[in-house]
C-alpha cells in the first residue's frame, strides 16, 4: 500500500471514529455499507478511497413486515455527520410540498384546497408575481400544480412559489418544532437574492372565481437562520469571468442533513411508525397525491406536459438509473424520491419498490462531484463520478435487498397509483 493510500485510508478511519458516537446515537450500523461496497472494487473502490473528498454520505434503511403489515426499520450509515456540510440543493423542495398540504389543511377555511387558484403578488425588489400558468389544465396556479412540477422535475419556481406561501420563519420553525433541528431552509432557489430579498415572502391570494377565499400579506421573518459560522469550502470559485483563489462560501445557503431528509420521506411515507410530532396534518387525499407525483415518470403526465428529448421515464430517478436515458425501466419497480444537484453536489433522497417480490427499502445519499474543486464554473463531475456512483448504489441495495430473506411478504398496495392521468 503507497503513502498516499495509506493516508486516505487513515482520514476515513479517523472520520468514522470521530463520527461512530453520534451514529449509535442514531441507532446506526457503519460497517455494513463500506463492507457491501467493497465487494464491488471496480465500482466503489474510488468512493471508499476518497470518501472525505467526495463528502460522500449514504443512510439505507432496511424495512421488514410483520403479519400484519405493520413496518419496522433498520438503518445502515456511512460518514452520516450532521455537521459536515453539503449543499442540498432541490431536495429542499419535498419538505416545502409537504408543508404547502399541511398549511392548506391548517388555514381550515371551507372552499380551500390545494387545488384552489393561487395568485403571488409583488410587494419588494426581485420579487415578481404569478396570476396564470399555461402547464395546467385550467391555466392557472395552485399548491397541487406546483407540487406536481416539483416531485416530477424539480421545478424551481414552484419550489420558490411554496416558499413564498410558507413564509421563511413558519417554514423553518415548522421543521424545527418536528424534531428536524438541523435543518436550515431559507432562501429561493435559482433567483440570486439576497438575504433582506429572501426574509419577505410575497402577498398570495387564494381565489375561487372573483371570490377571494384566503388573502396573506407579504410576511417578513424576524429570524437569521444563516449559519453561525462560516462554512467554506473548495479552493476557488469563478465570479464572472474571473476565478478567486479562496474558499466558496456556503454560509447562507440552505442545508438539510440526510437523517433528517429520510426522517421526512420515511414520516410522508409511513406516518404511523413515527412519533406524532413528527407527522404532518395530512388527508388519505394528501398522501395519495404525494404517494402518486412522487413515483410518477414525467412521460406519464399529461398535466403538465413532459416530452423527448428533454424529458425520459428515468428523469430525476439517480438512484437505479443514475443519468441514463436509454435504460429500460423495470415495470415492477417504482421509485419514491427527491432528487437535487447543484454547486457539484448531487443528492437522492428514495423510497424503492418492487411490487413484483415485496422489496423495499429506503436510500438516501449525497456527494461532491468536484474534483478541480472550484465553484460556480459549471465544470462538476456528474457524469463521471456522479451519475455513475448513484446508479451502481442504487442497484447494489436492491440486487442485496432481493436476496435477503423476509419472513413475512411485504404488502405494499397503498403504494399502487393510477398513472392515467
Amino acid at each position: 500500500m503507497n503513502k498516499q493510500k495509506t493516508n486516505r485510508t487513515l482520514k476515513l478511519i479517523a472520520f468514522l471514529l470521530m463520527t461512530s458516537a453520534m451514529t449509535k446515537a442514531q441507532n446506526l450500523d457503519t460497517d455494513f455499507l463500506p463492507k457491501l461496497m467493497a465487494t464491488k472494487p471496480e465500482e466503489f473502490k474510488d468512493i471508499l478511497d476518497n470518501a472525505d473528498k467526495y463528502r460522500v454520505q449514504i443512510l439505507y434503511t432496511q424495512i421488514d413486515r410483520d403479519k400484519k403489515n405493520r413496518p419496522t426499520f433498520k438503518s445502515y450509515g456511512f460518514r452520516i455527520n450532521n455537521s459536515e456540510y453539503f449543499y442540498p440543493a432541490s431536495t429542499v423542495k419535498f419538505p416545502a410540498s409537504v408543508m404547502a398540504l399541511e398549511k392548506i389543511n391548517q388555514l381550515n377555511i371551507k372552499g380551500l384546497t390545494k387545488e384552489t387558484p393561487m395568485f403571488t403578488g409583488a410587494e419588494y425588489e426581485r420579487h415578481t408575481p404569478v396570476t396564470k400558468d399555461s402547464t395546467a389544465e385550467n391555466g392557472l396556479p395552485s399548491v397541487a400544480h406546483y407540487i406536481k412540477k416539483i416531485l416530477m422535475v424539480s421545478d424551481n419556481d414552484a419550489f420558490n412559489r411554496l416558499y413564498e406561501f410558507l413564509g421563511q420563519e413558519a417554514f423553518n420553525e415548522t421543521l424545527h418544532q418536528k424534531g428536524y433541528e438541523h435543518s436550515r431552509i431559507y432562501h429561493r432557489l435559482q433567483v440570486g437574492m439576497n438575504r433582506e430579498q429572501n426574509r419577505r415572502t410575497n402577498p398570495i391570494q387564494f381565489k375561487e372565481g372573483d371570490k377571494v377565499l384566503y388573502e396573506q400579506p407579504m410576511v417578513i421573518s424576524e429570524k437569521n437562520y444563516a449559519s453561525p459560522t462560516p462554512i467554506l469550502i473548495g479552493k476557488g470559485y469563478m465570479k464572472g469571468d474571473s476565478l478567486v483563489k479562496e474558499p466558496y462560501a456556503f454560509t447562507d445557503k440552505n442545508f438539510f442533513p440526510l437523517l433528517e431528509q429520510q426522517g421526512i420521506l420515511k414520516s410522508v411515507l409511513f406516518p404511523e411508525a413515527v412519533p406524532s410530532k413528527q407527522r404532518f396534518q395530512l388527508t388519505d387525499s394528501d398522501y395519495q397525491f404525494l404517494y402518486k407525483y412522487m413515483s410518477q415518470m414525467p412521460t406519464e403526465s399529461t398535466y403538465p406536459k413532459y416530452e423527448a428529448p428533454d424529458f425520459y421515464p428515468t428523469y430525476c430517478k439517480f438512484l437505479m438509473y443514475g443519468s441514463h436515458k436509454d435504460d429500460v425501466v423495470n415495470p415492477n419497480i417504482r421509485i419514491f424520491n427527491k432528487v437535487g444537484d447543484a454547486y457539484g453536489f448531487l443528492l437522492d433522497n428514495a423510497y424503492i419498490v418492487d411490487f413484483s417480490t415485496g422489496v423495499e427499502f429506503m436510500l438516501t445519499t449525497v456527494l461532491l462531484c468536484n474534483n478541480d474543486e472550484v465553484f460556480n464554473d459549471d465544470h462538476y463531475d456528474y457524469e463521471t463520478v456522479g451519475f455513475p456512483f448513484m446508479k451502481n448504489l442504487g442497484q447494489l441495495i436492491y440486487n442485496y435487498e432481493s436476496t435477503r430473506s423476509r419472513k413475512y411478504k411485504a404488502d405494499l398496495s397503498k403504494f399502487k397509483m393510477n398513472y392515467d392521468k
